[in-house]
């Protein structure tokens, strides 16, 4: 039965590739903090990368979960192992705009101890130049010769109005894109990010105390706030409060790893199944961008970040569609619900698609140089 129900899932997603593969492919460049191997960052890339509606064109990557360095080292391997060395690994912001980790070390010695501080945890705590010993191997690859910022702005007006900017990570990247090209904003077709908390059912410790804190925001409260106020055509959110509904199981891994491609293979290797690290955080931002019907209910809020360097500091605030005591800042789609067996069909499925090739026979490409 196990077996019968894989061969279904193989032959459901060869015939979506299929169908696919024939239309118009969806531009994206992924802005991610690209923590590895495995996990959330990781899979969200490969998600992206694997499905056949999306054409990635380039990686820009910002400290947040890790130090950029290291995710960026994280990065071009994978990209390495899956065969996809031609989309193109751009190194984004090493530390938030303003935000330090010794200031943030006093913040919480001050109001109380956050239970995820990303590439400042105490854990695993090393300086930002240093690159650990990666437990996939380092790559030989290297990364574009242009920053994050640089290749964000060059790409959007490359194909105006036909970029989505998928962000996963701390904001610092856009922000600083942002005040370079004020027009950006008006020029993408859409920003869609996982990011902010209102009000997650959860017994996650990061959320217990303050539900409106979310690690991206906190990373980098003044990136997000300048983002979240300029004048994008759409702004999507997946917030904690739907992230933690979604869970990656050892059956999903088993599943996909019955593929036996590369890409089966490394979820396999590094899947992160425990408590907390198993939710789906940037999986769903990214699925649901690429079918909007798995999400089943949304809101439209104005939303910012709380920069007051009290103990709401980076904090979520958000403010009724129809409050006009709002501050300047956008209107928001957050997401809140979703058709969570049909989200895990489409991971499932998609990660353990073979790698997609062109109507000739040659190997599809992504990117953009």
């Amino acid at each position: 039965m196990r077996v019968r129900k894989t061969l279904l899932t193989v032959s459901l997603c060869l015939a979506v590739v299929s169908f696919a593969s024939a239309q118009p492919r969806r531009k994206v460049i992924i802005n991610e903090d690209c923590s590895g191997p495995g996990g959330s960052n990781m899979q969200t890339v490969l998600l992206m990368i694997q499905s056949p509606q999306v054409e990635v064109l380039g990686i820009t990557v910002v400290s947040g979960d890790q130090w950029r360095n290291e995710e960026v080292a994280h990065t071009l391997r994978l990209l390495e192992i899956i065969g996809r060395t031609d989309i193109p690994v751009v190194p984004g912001a090493a530390f938030p705009l303003v935000r330090t980790r010794d200031e943030a070390q006093a913040w919480q010695q001050r109001y109380g101890k956050v239970a995820y501080a990303g590439a400042w945890d105490d854990r695993w705590w090393h300086e930002a130049s240093v690159i650990p010993s990666l437990p996939e191997g380092a790559p030989t690859t290297k990364p574009a010769d242009e920053d994050a910022a640089h290749f964000i702005i060059r790409v959007v007006h490359k194909y105006p109005h036909d970029v989505t900017i998928y962000e996963g990570g701390p904001m610092t990247n856009l922000a600083l894109a942002i005040s370079l090209d004020p027009q950006l904003p008006e020029l993408a077709q859409e920003l869609v990010f996982m990011g902010g908390s209102l009000s997650p059912r959860s017994d996650n410790p990061e959320f217990l105390n303050n539900p409106r804190h979310e690690f991206n925001f906190w990373f980098d409260p003044e990136a997000a706030a300048i983002v979240l106020r300029a004048p994008w055509k759409k702004i999507v959110c997946t917030p904690t409060d739907i992230s933690v509904k979604t869970h990656m199981t050892a059956a999903m891994v088993k599943q996909i790893e019955a593929a036996g491609t590369p890409v089966a293979r490394y979820v396999a290797q590094f899947a992160m199944l425990t408590p907390g690290a198993d939710i789906m955080w940037d999986e769903l931002a990214a699925a649901a961008w690429i079918d909007p019907s798995i999400i089943t209910r949304t809101e439209s809020r104005y939303m910012t970040v709380d920069l007051d360097r009290g103990a709401g500091y980076g904090n979520t605030l958000t403010w009724a569609a129809d409050d006009k005591q709002h501050p300047i800042t956008q209107r928001v789609e957050i997401q809140f619900d979703l058709d969570a067996e049909k989200f895990y069909r489409m991971f499932v499925g998609l990660l353990a698609a073979p790698r997609l090739t062109e109507p000739g026979g040659s190997e599809r490409g992504n990117g953009i140089q």
